[in-house]
């Protein structure tokens, strides 16, 4: 595993390289990135880009869903992978945010985890994205991307992700290291034939920085 140093190295050019990151879907309110970061788990983005406009006109606010049913939350989110799941998630959800909190998406990681279908990468992904706050969300690019440039250990769980990356580097530049690398593992650290070696900047000068702990 890299130093710190070497690490943060790496999290700095890969964030140089994808200066202005932001999120792929778009969301005009809490509740609508809420069902998206739901639909999101196990899914590619454009699955989800192909149902949610029209689940955001059918669904505009938690009571629309509460008084809709799982079933038929399902007839528009069935192209989705884990969609009987996903409809349930966005059902008990809805009705938690009417029962718990004034049918308002909460603003920190305790109440956001509390939701169903709402777990640690989702509720940083809220509190970043919806809420402006300081976060780092774990996802499958994310992790694939620190553990190929040694960043954290090959068997790092998503909690030792986070831990890592919020130590190495201030808080600031989290939602913006987030972005970056979920671009970077989309279109340079692929899982299959990775071009990254085609980038030497991320190499350069490892050695002087003193390379592994």
């Amino acid at each position: 595993m890299l130093t710190k140093e070497a690490a943060q190295h790496i999290v700095y050019e890969i964030m140089k390289l994808y200066p202005n990151a932001v999120p792929t879907m778009h969301y005009q309110n809490p509740f609508q990135l809420l069902m998206v970061v739901i639909l999101s788990a196990q899914a590619t983005d454009e699955s989800v880009a192909k149902v949610k406009d029209r689940l955001f006109e059918r669904y505009p606010n938690p009571q629309a869903v509460s008084e809709s049913s799982p079933e038929e939350i399902e007839s528009y989110i069935k192209t989705v992978g884990l969609y009987r799941n996903k409809a349930k998630y966005i059902y008990k959800s809805s009705h938690q945010l009417l029962e718990e909190f004034d049918g308002e998406v909460p603003n920190t990681r305790k109440e956001l985890q509390s939701l169903s279908g709402i777990g640690p990468k989702s509720a940083n992904i809220l509190l970043n994205v919806a809420f402006n706050q300081d976060a780092f969300a774990v996802d499958t690019h994310v992790a694939r991307v620190c553990k190929h440039h040694k960043i954290v250990a090959e068997n790092a769980t998503p909690k030792q992700i986070e831990e890592r990356i919020t130590e190495i580097i201030p808080a600031k530049y989290w939602g913006r290291a987030h972005q970056a690398m979920i671009s970077f593992g989309r279109e340079i650290c692929s899982p299959i034939n990775p071009k990254c070696h085609e980038y030497p900047q991320l190499y350069e000068n490892l050695e002087e920085i003193n390379l592994m702990d």
